[in-house]
């Protein structure tokens, strides 16, 4: 009796980690599709290797989602080969998901390469964009308050005398304020949006290592207690 009762305990904390399951994923999802818009559209970075990582996420998050449902129904019809197959999804998403850290570890190496890259690649089209992608770069130097790739003096050949930024370096931003201004520090901004950019995004990939991390941790009980679960359940032990 008092394993049936330890038995019945475990099957619904898997029942209850397969929710936590569905809501993580639900989470990796979203947070996956906010950073692949940001990379490609806000921030306009096109690198093919900046969009590995998100994509990776929103594949997993799709993934968990669905697999959450063998562990959930498994767990309530206390049906061996649905548990069974739950363990070992979710063995195969941690696997993947070491793959993804892996990705990550080296995408934060070529980080800097790649944002200076991209800025360079943003400023140098600023001119002759569409309305939406001056925006995007407007946007990302008020934002950020930062102007140019490493500095002001990035957008020398912004105007024929050279001397101005766009109207989004300044500090107070009006028509023509960046007009003459380019290292005028009291009016514009000094700082370029490499270093600005990078280390935001930086700070974001420090809390999705930080929910990896938790995910990990939630999955791995998770894969525990669903072993635990099918051991019980082949050993014939009524857990209802």
């Amino acid at each position: 009796m008092g394993v049936a009762g330890g038995m019945k305990c475990v099957k619904y904390l898997v029942f209850f980690f397969n929710f936590i399951f569905w809501l993580c994923g639900l989470a990796l999802i979203v947070v996956g599709i906010m950073v692949q818009v940001s990379l490609n559209k806000t921030l306009k970075i096109t690198d093919p290797t900046a969009s590995a990582a998100p994509i990776i996420l929103i594949g997993v998050g799709v993934v968990i989602f669905f697999i959450s449902f063998f562990g959930c129904c498994g767990a309530f019809k206390e049906n061996y080969c649905m548990v069974t197959t739950f363990a070992v999804l979710l063995s195969l998403i941690v696997i993947v998901e070491i793959a993804a850290a892996i990705v990550g570890y080296v995408f934060r190496n070529k980080l800097s390469t790649i944002v200076h890259d991209s800025v360079t690649d943003m400023i140098s089209k600023y001119k002759n964009g569409t309305r939406e992608f001056t925006e995007a770069v407007d946007n990302l130097q008020q934002n950020l308050k930062c102007c140019g790739v490493n500095s002001s003096s990035d957008w020398k050949g912004f105007s024929s005398e050279g001397n101005s930024v766009p109207d989004s370096c300044c500090k107070n931003v009006t028509k023509g304020c960046g007009k003459g201004t380019m290292t005028d520090t009291s009016k514009v901004y000094q700082e370029g949006c490499s270093a600005a950019l990078e280390t935001v995004l930086k700070n974001n990939i420090l809390w999705v290592i930080v929910a990896a991390i938790v995910i990990a941790i939630l999955q791995l009980l998770g894969i525990v207690f669903a072993c635990c679960l099918m051991k019980g359940i082949r050993s014939g032990y009524e857990v209802m």
